[in-house]
């Protein structure tokens, strides 16, 4: 180092020792950091999603007790030190950050006061499904070297620990009477049976071993097939055929016949609960409903105007039935042939994407097909990239059956789950530097899916839905989440059956009814999280139209849309802050 250079670094720091801002600054970002590393290890699964290799070997049983008093000791500590931080003192960047970690432990201590861990599984959302993906090999559990492959092999024996509590926990909660809904009990069941087949070729978590770098000698080959066999055949299907035994043949007796969380003891306060932490507001479960009805009664208009364009003379409802059999929307024959046509909308709108983006995503992406095991109760889904951007996107589509496969909303889906949905915003959250780490894989449902719902709505201004079936896909896509706040809330709170809603979605939108059965037994497994959609593209719309209509000719929307996205993810109340502040600003 040169002695100019050197005596600069000796003046900064100097300077930063003189001003008490500064110091804080960096205090608080301390902070920070210390709480995304020990986020990482409490919940490795995310660090190795995130690329983070340290924690690839392990798994903790987040069903015992003693985890749970871990994850309260750990977000009371980072409450009791934020709070100890003057928000005078404090940067605009370091307030926001404070506030949303302040969010995100508020959330989580409440979290706790509940009987999550007395349902850990479901068809829909528990860790079971993401073993099942990692074991794949083409998910973010890294198989590239022989470490990686011994790193699985641990977090199996982690995970077998695992799958002993969950019927522990179950038979707690068949004790308490808090149990899953038949019906979801009934589609568990069959994805469990799934990994009972001892066919080496065909059983999922073998597939690391048919998938080896070229790279690994035939000794190393050797070894690690003996291992990943042991595993399979004496560890993951013996544990498998005692949870399957247990499921079908004695938790099934005891499931309940009522759908909603409701029916279970302090059922409502965690539904309530739900609704804040998935909507991020405090709204109440009566005004979303009613939100939902208004939104499903504007929807139905426009839908009723593209049924005019295209000729079609019967009813709304008789129109759904003619778009769901119509033989030119099932055109496919090859599940490639779903595929390919996602990468051609890909490159029909590019050329319109950078009119409405300046700021734009490094990490690429892919379109796969959704693995099999999961396949038939799987909606379309993104999976992020790396946070080093080495391992892209992923927006997986399932394709069950390809005869029966409508590909009318097709140009709306690709808006939501990849360009400019989720995969511009996860994308470039993760890429912030500025952003502290904790924040760079932070998700709100309302704040994510809101943007990607309001992305499906840019269509038109990306040269798309030029097909009035296709613009009916992005309003029956508009539809369905403009449902799903009538039909949560119907469920949760009303007394709906899971048949009165499945009823409700089938007269007012254009889904089949096996894809309307496995979402609405979905919204039974995760209530609230449906909620998140509407309320947040909604909130998006509001300060698109606030800042267009105060700003006139000065509205910028590539300004509008990099305001949005920069800071990722955060509360929409903080986001509006954030947008009103812009907007005072210009």
């Amino acid at each position: 180092m040169s002695k100019i250079k050197f005596f600069l670094t000796l003046f900064s720091f100097f300077l930063l020792s003189c001003n008490p801002d500064n110091n804080t600054s960096l205090k608080i970002n301390e902070v920070f950091e210390n709480y995304y590393q020990e986020n990482l290890k409490l919940y490795p699964l995310n660090a190795t999603r995130q690329g983070d290799i340290r924690y690839n070997d392990f798994l903790p049983n987040n069903l015992t007790d003693e985890f749970r008093n871990k994850e309260k000791i750990y977000y009371l500590n980072y409450v009791n030190q934020l709070n100890k931080f003057d928000d005078n003192k404090l940067n605009e960047d370091d307030k926001l950050s404070k506030k949303v970690m302040l969010w995100e432990c508020t959330r989580n201590l409440e979290r706790l006061d509940f009987n999550e861990h007395l349902t850990p599984i479901n068809q829909m959302w528990t860790l079971q499904l993401d073993i099942g993906q990692f074991a794949a090999g083409l998910s973010a559990q890294p198989f590239k070297t022989i470490k990686d492959y011994n790193n699985w092999l641990k977090r199996i024996d982690d995970y077998l620990l695992w799958l002993k509590s969950v019927e522990d926990r179950m038979r707690e909660g068949i004790e308490n009477g808090h149990v899953l809904p038949k019906s979801l009990i009934k589609k568990v069941i069959p994805q469990l049976e799934v990994i009972l087949n001892p066919d080496l070729n065909l059983n999922l978590f073998y597939s690391p071993i048919r998938q080896f770098p070229s790279f690994f000698n035939d000794k190393e080959k050797s070894t690690l097939k003996k291992d990943y066999k042991n595993m399979v055949l004496n560890k993951i299907i013996p544990a498998y055929k005692v949870l399957h035994e247990f499921m079908k043949n004695e938790y099934l007796k005891f499931g309940r016949d009522s759908s909603g969380i409701d029916a279970l003891e302090n059922g409502l306060n965690y539904y309530n609960y739900s609704i804040k932490l998935y909507t991020t507001t405090n709204m109440t479960a009566d005004e979303i409903h009613n939100l939902g009805l208004s939104e499903v009664g504007r929807i139905s208009s426009e839908m009723e105007s593209i049924k005019d364009k295209v000729g079609f003379k019967g009813d709304l409802k008789s129109f759904f039935n003619y778009v769901r059999e119509l033989d030119q929307l099932i055109p496919f024959n090859e599940p490639s042939q779903v595929i390919d046509n996602f990468n051609s909308i890909h490159l029909k709108m590019m050329p319109q994407v950078n009119s409405l983006f300046g700021l734009q995503p490094k990490t690429s992406f892919e379109v796969r097909r959704t693995e099999a095991f999961r396949e038939k109760s799987a909606s379309a889904q993104y999976n992020s990239g790396s946070l080093d951007g080495t391992r892209p996107g992923i927006f997986y589509v399932p394709i069950p059956n390809v005869d029966k496969y409508n590909f009318f909303s097709d140009e709306d889906l690709f808006l939501h789950e990849a360009i400019p949905g989720h995969h511009f915003q996860i994308s470039l959250q993760q890429e912030n530097q500025s952003l502290p780490s904790f924040r760079k894989s932070l998700w709100y449902s309302a704040y994510g899916e809101g943007w990607a719902l309001y992305s499906e709505s840019l269509g038109t201004e990306l040269g798309l839905y030029d097909d009035p079936y296709q613009y009916f896909g992005m309003l029956s896509a508009e539809m369905h989440r403009a449902i799903r706040l009538v039909v949560d809330t119907g469920i949760h709170t009303k007394g709906w059956s899971r048949e009165e809603a499945i009823q409700y979605s089938l007269d007012n939108e254009a889904e089949s009814e096996a894809s309307i059965t496995s979402e609405i037994e979905r919204y039974m497994a995760n209530p609230g999280q449906a909620l998140s959609y509407k309320i947040g593209q909604l909130k998006i719309r509001e300060l698109r139209s606030k800042a267009e209509k105060k700003l006139g000719e000065k509205f910028d929307i590539k300004i509008f849309h990099e305001k949005v996205l920069e800071s990722g993810c955060i509360p929409l109340e903080l986001l509006e802050e954030k947008i009103e502040k812009w907007i005072g600003s210009v």
